[in-house]
């Protein structure tokens, strides 16, 4: 009898790559099969797993071991509008990622917002395995949406609302702010100005909304004792919100900014304008940024554990990708973390002045 082609193969170790021709797939689909990943075509396994059997194909085992701890490359885009909460955010995502052996590979993004995707998608066509995105990218729908269609597990950090089908780390910004608020309003407060952040960042929607809960839960008339002004989490568009308050003819008693870099920024407007905060002006924070500690008065802020967060996005990635690789993707998950009122040098109670004499009155 003569032989067939395929029985003097077996002369020699069949290897993944002889049971990828044979069935008329990739060596990567042929892997997928017997590492038991899912997403694999019945049809297509089958032509598989009868190929590994014609050839009597063994995997081999430390070539598997080898396989399984692959490095894990993550990617993270960022951009640089308040240095303080970038620098905690990176020596997070460094100190873990040198724990978890994993390669972090960092990308600036000039302006968010615009042409965000094209690092992003060139980070996943490079065979990036996941990304961490930050603010503001954490809200970006364009990118959010470019992570959906390539299948690409993601992780978004301090979005104030994140999407129910991407992984996420954050605190409860709403809550924050109500309590910060309600510490004003129980120093004796009732005037208040408020400054908001970058509108396109839900986190700002949701640290004013707590905001305005707070007022409104003490009876206060919404209208009449609070007064709001638009920034952008910057330095610079705090000094212009604070002007904007402290030119008000009732000029609050007490401002609360939505990030330290905007309360730093009233501090600065406030003493330009002879006003000695805390005596005359309570301003607080969010976020405890070294810059919290690094002003006089040092600023009362939300503790938001920034290199815990990141810390936790890293290891909220890795285990995902690794259940990728084994077949068993993880729901997604949303991982919130404590946050903590700080009181230092920067809030009083209102200090009680005598009514202002008309011209002219005895």
């Amino acid at each position: 009898m003569k032989p067939s082609a395929r029985a003097g193969r077996s002369t020699k170790v069949a290897t993944i790559a002889d049971v990828a021709q044979l069935a008329g797939v990739s060596p990567m689909t042929v892997s997928r099969v017997i590492n038991g990943e899912q997403n694999v075509r019945p049809g297509t396994r089958e032509k598989v797993q009868a190929a590994v059997a014609e050839l009597n194909y063994v995997p081999n085992q430390a070539a598997r071991h080898l396989a399984g701890s692959e490095p894990i490359r993550i990617g993270m885009l960022y951009i640089d509008p308040t240095a303080g909460y970038l620098n905690e955010f990176l020596i997070g995502l460094l100190n873990k990622a040198s724990l978890r052996h994993v390669q972090l590979i960092v990308q600036r993004c000039e302006a968010a917002r615009e042409g965000e995707e094209k690092p992003v998608a060139e980070m996943i066509a490079n065979g990036i395995d996941g990304l961490i995105l930050p603010p503001p990218f954490c809200d970006s729908q364009p990118l959010l949406k470019l992570v959906a269609e390539t299948d690409t597990p993601a992780v978004v950090v301090s979005a104030g609302q994140p999407p129910e089908d991407v992984c996420a780390v954050g605190i409860d910004d709403y809550q924050a702010a109500y309590e910060m608020t309600r510490h004003l309003l129980n120093l004796g407060h009732h005037r208040l100005g408020f400054i908001i952040g970058d509108p396109y960042q839900s986190s700002s929607s949701r640290r004013l909304a707590g905001f305005h809960a707070a007022m409104a839960d003490a009876g206060l008339n919404i209208e009449e004792e609070e007064v709001v002004a638009q920034g952008m989490f910057t330095y610079r568009s705090g000094l212009d919100a604070a002007e904007l308050l402290l030119s008000q003819e009732r000029r609050p008693t007490a401002i609360f900014a939505s990030n330290d870099d905007m309360a730093a920024a009233t501090v600065a407007i406030a003493h330009r304008m002879g006003l000695d905060v805390p005596s005359d002006l309570t301003v607080v924070g969010f976020d405890d940024a070294p810059l919290a500690t690094t002003i006089w008065p040092e600023l009362t802020t939300v503790r938001q554990p920034i290199m815990e967060m990141a810390g936790a996005a890293v290891d909220l990635l890795v285990r995902h990708i690794k259940a990728r690789r084994t077949g068993e993707p993880l729901p997604c998950e949303h991982e919130l973390k404590d946050f903590e009122l700080v009181r230092r040098q920067s809030d009083a109670a209102p200090r009680l002045r005598p009514p202002l004499r008309k011209a002219g009155a005895s």
